[in-house]
């Protein structure tokens, strides 16, 4: 198997593209394009509507079918006002961690599993490896239904699917779908005086905040005690809220995003029924006052929830390469593994490092952490060159 070294040389490669999800992933794609080309592995590219990402799919090995699927996300998420203390992107190493953004979540992964293909090579594999590397993971997972239809369409079916989100390496069987909704609320301006003559898109959509506030800490309350989850019940929360331009100004437009996040078998849309509802009724209210004004609600994005597999074909082949016998375990996070399961294939999540570091200024993975991966990596090249 590959030394660490070659490991990290491949992380400090993709921790260099800054492929923030704002930014085209291509040249990140190129590079490992290039590397694949170098080892002879054919690959194909899954590119958006307009060509600025793309997801990319390999194969190591025969094409039949029972091999399996490395799944994970170029994208990473922005360093913008975080206090680092290092340059996000380049690698930096202090006290047994490697610091730089992507490198916990989930560029060591990637780095893991590219760097295992020259031994996957010359163990002239008797099952396939694939590589399923995807784009705007970060912003709803977006680039991956793409991948996954290319995978149920041009490939001899996988019997597994491992998506490298970090998990300490460690096998997780579930998580949290996550629905993400853009509300725009738009009135009519006036002077703050004449509340007559104008509609506050401020005023208004603070009533739909309120009410998704009521709606989080309800679903606090009915929380499933035995829930595997941290925390058990679906969570609420509006992240960014944007409105008005003066005090005494009646505002034009108020907008906010919220996101919902589902234990299964929960429904966003069931829960949200009631608030599309008020929605619909305040923007024909807002409409009988000024024809301008009204309400507007966008789904950005749906991620549906990764749910315990009855025979675990998935979690059974990542707990024997990770040498992993502890309790089943689910996290709060989402990820592509959802989308993956309800695509019918057998689907686990396991990679390096923590979600305790994914996101945060002076992001790390711990070395420890990679040396496991590699022994993850070093067994699945076993596992490959063995007869089925």
């Amino acid at each position: 198997m590959s030394e660490l070294g070659a490991v990290r040389e491949i992380l400090e490669t993709l921790v260099g593209f800054d492929t923030t999800s704002r930014h085209s992933n291509l040249a990140l794609i190129e590079w490992v394009e290039a590397y694949l080309d170098g080892h002879g592995v054919p690959h194909r590219r899954a590119p958006n509507a307009d060509g600025t990402k793309s997801n990319l799919l390999a194969t190591v090995g025969p094409a039949i079918e029972g091999g399996a699927v490395l799944s994970g996300h170029t994208d990473v998420v922005p360093v913008d006002g975080q206090p680092w203390t290092s340059d996000p992107f380049a690698i930096v190493e202090r006290d047994g961690r490697l610091y730089g953004r992507g490198t916990c979540d989930m560029k060591g992964f990637l780095a893991l599993a590219l760097a295992a293909v020259p031994d996957l090579v010359a163990a002239n594999p008797r099952r396939p490896v694939h590589l399923a590397f995807s784009y705007d993971e970060e912003i709803g997972c977006l680039g991956a239904p793409d991948l996954i239809e290319v995978i149920g369409r041009e490939l001899p079916r996988p019997a597994f699917v491992v998506v490298g989100e970090p998990t300490d390496m460690v096998a997780v069987n579930g998580h949290k779908g996550i629905a993400t909704f853009h509300v725009t609320v738009n009135g009519r301006e006036a002077h703050s005086s004449q509340t007559q003559q104008g509609v506050s898109a401020v005023m208004e959509a603070v009533k739909l905040m309120a009410s998704l506030s009521e709606l989080a800490e309800r679903l606090e309350r009915e929380a499933d005690p035995a829930s595997p989850f941290t925390p058990k019940g679906a969570t609420l929360t509006i992240g960014i809220v944007h409105g008005g331009t003066a005090h005494n100004i009646l505002a034009r437009e108020c907008g906010f995003v919220f996101d919902l996040r589902t234990p299964p078998p929960l429904d966003p849309q069931v829960l949200l029924a009631p608030f599309f509802a008020q929605a619909r009724a305040l923007d024909a209210a807002l409409k009988a006052r000024a024809p301008e004004a009204g309400v507007v609600v966008e789904m950005h994005s749906s991620v549906p929830a990764f749910a315990p597999e009855p025979d675990g074909a998935a979690e059974s082949f990542a707990r024997r390469l990770a040498g992993d016998n502890g309790p089943p375990r689910a996290v709060a996070f989402a990820t592509e593994a959802g989308q993956f399961q309800r695509a019918g294939f057998s689907t686990v999540l396991c990679g390096p490092g923590s979600i305790e570091q994914a996101h945060q200024p002076d992001e790390y993975v711990e070395i420890a952490q990679m040396e496991r991966g590699q022994a993850f990596m070093r067994r699945l090249v076993e596992w490959a060159a063995a007869a089925g």
